[in-house]
């Protein structure tokens, strides 16, 4: 049996689960999902015609960004998107930050009822039950339901939670460029608004069961988080 792992149904076959993707979760699936979707639907070969434009497309957008990360980002207002965001990770991150970090004992991973209302020790939650369904990798301006989130961190995502009212243009531009690179179902990056009306920090970084605060934005605390903790949730590491 196979399960989805964004609403928790279960199918007897690959195909069929594939199937059920394209059908009911298409604005939430993650790069490599959309494209285990597209090969087994044949919309691969639908796209072939418009592919070249696209493909130029994408290599302009690439350069844009990345000019404006080298050269615009470092110029006079102290910036910190420092283009290391579309660097490979290294296996672990430097310790002058995640010494920093704390870590809690889990508070389980089983699935509740979709909808249910769980309360976490930690908030933002870092372990816990969840519901069946995850959230997809990016920058978002509303903070997503908490129980889909802590599914991510299962997934070994990083989710970064920002107080939206300290939050830089810069910042802004360098969560976006970190959502973008690690977009995958099991190493993602979110940043999505703190639910705290208190903030501990300006910035939270977390992870299953870690937790790292910043009182100002660093792209090298992002770095070096990410490199400790992200694609090693315990539902299925592949770091």
């Amino acid at each position: 049996m196979v399960e989805c792992e964004y609403c928790g149904d279960t199918f007897e076959t690959e195909a069929a689960h594939l199937e059920h993707l394209g059908e009911h979760h298409a604005g939430e699936l993650g790069r490599i999902d959309e494209r285990r979707v597209a090969a087994a639907t044949g919309a691969d070969e639908e796209r072939l015609p418009v592919m070249g434009l696209a493909g130029g497309a994408a290599v302009l957008v690439v350069a844009v960004v990345a000019i404006w990360f080298l050269f615009l980002s470092g110029s006079g207002g102290g910036s910190d998107a420092t283009g290391v965001e579309g660097e490979p990770l290294p296996e672990s991150g430097d310790d002058e930050w995640i010494s920093q970090v704390e870590t809690f004992e889990s508070e389980g991973l089983q699935h509740a009822e979709q909808g249910s209302q769980i309360d976490y020790a930690q908030r933002p939650p870092l372990s816990g039950d969840h519901w069946g369904r995850a959230i997809s990798a990016g920058f978002y301006a509303e903070t997503p339901e908490l129980p889909p989130l802590v599914h991510t961190l299962e997934h070994g995502a990083v989710v970064i939670y920002y107080d939206a009212d300290a939050l830089s243009p810069d910042a802004e531009a360098s969560l976006k460029a970190w959502a973008a690179t690690h977009d995958g179902t099991w190493a993602s990056i979110l940043a999505v608004p703190n639910p705290n009306e208190d903030p501990k920090g300006e910035y939270v970084l977390t992870a299953w069961t870690h937790r790292l605060v910043i009182d100002e934005y660093d792209a090298e605390a992002v770095r070096a988080f990410a490199a400790e903790y992200i694609g090693r949730g315990p539902e299925n590491p592949v770091r």
